[in-house]
């Protein structure tokens, strides 16, 4: 039994004391496959939708800070004819540029929802993160709808509210 414990101590500080994982909330790699090789141009419309997320929000005071984990669901409405997005891009309260996303066009099938999440430990975003989503559809084709989803929760209290988007071209 003594000498199982040295073992254990050991088997503790290796799984606790691993070194943490970088801050990028996303793969790149996952938007490989939704690429599209041929954007047709033919009869497809343009538009542009503003998304506001919240990676954190003052509690109580301007002093005090809560961080949040925001999901970003991009949802195609249609149930016939893909959508596809052209530009994802992530913009913090001053309006910097965070991530982009993807910078070739990417397609959602009918009825098909991505999500992008972002971890309550990224608070790059702020007080006033938004996103900028650039989409084509096909002309009468209902237009693509993005959510945000902002939660926490801390022992036995827990805060959630969603926002969404707005299209503004």
């Amino acid at each position: 039994m003594k000498k199982l414990l040295p073992i254990l101590v050991i088997g503790v500080f290796f799984f606790c004391c691993t070194e943490e994982k970088k801050l990028t909330t996303y793969d790149p790699d996952i938007w490989l496959h939704r690429k599209v090789r041929n954007l047709p141009t033919d009869s497809l419309i343009s538009g542009t939708t503003y998304l506001p997320v919240y990676s954190q929000i003052y509690s109580r005071s301007q002093d005090m800070m809560r961080n949040l984990t925001v999901t970003v669901s991009m949802r195609n409405t249609s149930d016939t004819d893909s959508i596809y997005i052209l530009k994802t891009h992530f913009f913090d309260t001053h309006a910097i540029v965070e991530t982009t996303y993807h910078d070739e066009p990417i397609f959602l099938i009918p009825l098909e929802t991505v999500e992008i999440v972002i971890k309550e430990i990224d608070t790059a975003g702020g007080t006033g993160g938004n996103f900028l989503f650039d989409w084509k559809i096909k002309q009468g084709s209902s237009e693509p709808l993005f959510e945000s989803i902002m939660i926490s929760t801390m022992g036995q209290q827990g805060l959630s509210f969603t926002s969404r988007g707005k299209r503004i071209k």
